[in-house]
């Protein structure tokens, strides 16, 4: 019985612990005023990300863990909202991490201006779906393994100027055509994440190409080869595992057809980079009496922009879907409404689902960057005029 309730116990204060962490964050919201011209590429959002990597912890000692609740890694929000009067860049962070953001963002985009604004989530009602306001929601994962990486800004980009394409443009002007009362909110939870997801595509990696790494033996294996060994050696030279040499053979790289020699170059590549636990949530409000699907399906068809057949993909998590699928009816109406208010929760709250993906800083900047000069949506909240820094050493009294 003592170990029972001790075991009880101790369930109970980690989950008190870490709940008393989660409430002790302030967060903070940031929007971003992008300046009119930008003629960087999203290789300007790729640092910024790297530098948000500043947060990971390299492990929690037991007392961090166990007493002050840091049972899981920090985490920013980056967020894209769009209402009828306009398209906002949001980035919400911990208090801590304000001039880490806020120096990252300068540091790429001097001209931008960064400002602590109001929570816009309060213009909306506090419990949704209501008698008035609908919604549809998801979240977004990668439908392969997380090794496998999407098609990034590098395949937009041209040499000459007029010919390159920015991949937010497709979903900065579909946000641009919202009507009075609608609203489309893109959130994209990051968390640093260590080299576990590294190794694993590693292994991926020499799967594809053919690549057997010797199985180190075990205990019983080398008891086993040593009285064997012993055995035979009065008629036979011992042969031992460490003198074994590695059979001669083709190279296993030329017998890769080109494209899949692509694929083993494009997953060295993305597990080469940084990489952050993270999970795109997409969250469409509109009126009951004037609610469209047209919104929603266009912002779906804007991540399929970044899919590749032989690489990776998004996919709508089924388990966040906002659709009862299937063909039992029963409480049909009230399950729906149940996956609406846990999706409007999870959204409000920053949960995380149990399902996420691993992305690197280039994948991030890819769907997460401020607009070039080419994107011309109509609402897009772009300054007009630059703020100038007093001359230094001014005298002041």
């Amino acid at each position: 019985m003592p170990l029972a309730l001790g075991f009880i116990f101790w369930k109970f204060w980690v989950y008190h612990v870490f709940i008393n962490y989660l409430r002790s964050i302030k967060w903070v919201l940031l929007e971003i005023k992008i300046p009119a011209i930008i003629e960087k590429t999203p290789k300007a959002m790729e640092q910024v990300f790297a530098a948000t990597y500043g947060i990971y912890s390299f492990g929690f000692r037991f007392a961090q863990k166990y007493i002050e609740g840091h049972l899981r890694e920090d985490w920013i929000s980056f967020e894209l909202v769009g209402f009828a009067g306009g398209v906002h860049f949001y980035i919400r962070t911990p208090e801590g991490y304000r001039n880490l953001i806020e120096a990252s963002v300068y540091a790429q985009y001097p001209d931008a201006e960064i400002h602590e604004a109001e929570d816009y989530k309060n213009l909306m009602p506090q419990t949704l779906p209501n008698k008035v306001y609908d919604i549809w929601g998801t979240d977004f994962h990668l439908s392969k393994a997380d090794a496998y990486p999407i098609q990034t800004y590098h395949y937009f980009e041209e040499t000459q100027k007029e010919k390159r394409l920015d991949p937010i443009a497709a979903l900065t002007e579909a946000m641009s055509k919202l009507k009075n009362d609608e609203a489309i909110w893109i959130q994209i939870l990051v968390s640093p994440t260590g080299d576990e997801w590294k190794k694993a595509g590693e292994v991926l990696r020499d799967k594809l190409i053919g690549r057997k790494k010797p199985t180190p033996k075990g205990f019983a294996d080398r008891i086993w080869e040593f009285f064997r060994n012993f055995s035979i050696a009065t008629i036979e030279h011992p042969v031992w595992s460490s003198d074994e040499k590695p059979k001669d053979g083709p190279n296993p790289l030329m017998l890769l057809t080109q494209g899949e020699r692509d694929v083993v170059e494009a997953i060295e590549k993305k597990i080469s980079r940084l990489g952050f636990k993270a999970n795109i949530r997409f969250l469409y409000i509109d009126k009951r009496d004037s609610f469209t699907r047209s919104n929603v399906g266009a912002v779906i068809s804007t991540f399929q922009q970044y899919s590749t057949q032989n690489l990776n993909s998004f996919r709508p998590n089924v388990d966040t879907f906002t659709v009862i699928r299937g063909n039992i009816k029963l409480f049909k109406d009230r399950r729906l409404w149940f996956r609406k208010r846990r999706m409007w929760e999870a959204y409000r709250r920053m949960f995380w689902p149990n399902k996420v993906s691993i992305l690197n800083v280039e994948e991030l900047a890819t769907i997460f960057h401020f607009p070039s000069i080419m994107v011309e949506a109509p609402l897009l909240r772009r300054l007009g005029a630059k703020k100038g820094e007093p001359p230094a050493g001014l005298p002041v009294e």
